[in-house]
């Protein structure tokens, strides 16, 4: 909380982010400003409620601070920025963003809030480092939609890759240097984003789908086409980096591309041990590198899927009940913080304090009930608590009272 004190111009602020983050790492079964409020031992949520959404302070700077904090524990020379996006379901029209789209957490099409995260994945951990939301055309045409939300009126639409290509360039230009990018199908179909990285000297391992045209000596062809021609010995079975369950073993196969740009392009293809089942990535690097490179930044890829797991599981990242695009930053901001320190404390701990024989290595989960139990965990009394109830019930009264009167008024 040091490493971000300074972006708070006063005291209260300052201790109200304080408590917010901690409640984040609380065990609490719901977390959002009501009942973070009532675990910290406050009043009402009025003050939370104005931290995320009227109080003056700059969520990009404390974003920064985050990624410096990353970076500062987690450094890799050989880390991975793994780019992804995760859906947040949601109800009515009114948050920021919402609309019917594909999301991956429903699995199908569902009301819900899209954004696109960066994750720095290395060796001693992974965790987000930036974060932008997807604004939707059906908010990006409406002007008086996005000022109710707290947007510029005259905010332009970006596709996913495009925010992928945002995050990646303000990483780089805060003077961090990273080997590779993976991303899936979203991103490794878009010609700009490919550009962007190989202007950069960027490499990148980015999955297409098997209808892609690749370009070889030969002619130009779909990816599954190519994949077909690919002779038995030409396949090695290699593990693409270890599981909780083991190594997770795949057949693999790469083919050299035949590209205008300079530097090494190709097209690794994995093939399931088990099913048979074909996956596709273009591969650019500045220079040839060894297949074995190309399958660990293609296993990477799923550090991004436990993160979103993590953050929203043990820090609250998809639970925030706000709807102005303000009080989104500020939450999912400080919903990072709260993962990083657990993952910052995993790497810590496993470097300072081996796991004796017997016991796995602590893992985040652990780290917040250790956490949880013996330093954040308050004790309020019977008086406080009955305050609370009463007044969620107070405040459950006015909304009950407002809907029958907006009912009465239509009906008239």
């Amino acid at each position: 909380m040091g490493r971000i004190s300074g972006r708070f111009a006063r005291v209260e602020p300052r201790r109200r982010v304080r408590d917010l983050v901690r409640g984040l790492l609380s065990d609490l079964p719901r977390k959002n400003c009501w009942s973070i409020a009532e675990w910290a031992g406050e009043a009402s949520p009025d003050g939370m409620q104005h931290l995320l959404g009227r109080a003056k302070w700059d969520a990009d700077a404390v974003r920064d601070d985050v990624r410096e904090y990353v970076l500062e524990h987690l450094h890799d020379p050989e880390a991975v920025l793994v780019v992804d996006e995760t859906g947040d379901v949601k109800k009515g029209t009114h948050t920021v963003g919402v609309q019917r789209q594909y999301t991956g957490t429903a699995g199908r099409i569902e009301n819900s809030q899209v954004a696109v995260y960066l994750v720095y994945a290395g060796l001693r951990g992974h965790a987000a480092v930036d974060r932008e939301l997807y604004i939707p055309r059906s908010w990006t045409c409406d002007p008086d939609r996005c000022r109710a939300a707290g947007l510029s009126e005259d905010t332009i639409f970006a596709t996913k890759p495009k925010l992928a290509t945002r995050m990646i360039g303000r990483f780089l230009d805060a003077g961090h240097r990273v080997s590779w990018v993976a991303g899936d199908e979203v991103y490794g179909r878009n010609p700009t984003l490919r550009s962007a990285l190989e202007k950069r000297k960027v490499s990148y391992v980015l999955a297409v789908a098997c209808s892609a045209e690749v370009t070889t000596g030969a002619g130009k062809f779909r990816a599954d086409l190519l994949a077909a021609k690919v002779p038995r010995r030409a396949w090695q079975k290699l593990s693409a980096g270890a599981g909780a369950k083991g190594h997770r073993f795949y057949d693999w196969a790469v083919i050299d591309l035949d590209e205008a740009r300079p530097g090494s392009h190709r097209l690794l293809i994995r093939r399931n041990c088990t099913t048979g089942e074909l996956a596709y990535y273009r591969c650019f690097s500045p220079t040839p590198v060894p297949l074995a490179t190309l399958i660990h930044v293609a296993g990477s890829r799923w550090r991004v899927e436990e993160t979103f797991q993590t953050g929203k599981g043990l820090a609250g990242l998809d639970e925030h009940q706000v709807r102005r695009f303000a009080s989104w930053s500020r939450w999912v901001t400080l919903a990072m913080l709260a993962h990083a320190f657990l993952v910052v404390v995993r790497a810590d701990e496993h470097t300072r304090h081996p796991a004796p024989d017997g016991l796995i290595p602590l893992t985040c989960n652990e780290i917040q009930r250790l956490f949880t139990t013996f330093v954040v965990r308050p004790v309020h009394d019977v008086a406080h608590r009955l305050r609370w109830s009463a007044w969620r019930r107070r405040h459950q009264a006015r909304a009950q009272a407002s809907h029958y009167h907006r009912q009465a008024a239509n009906q008239t």
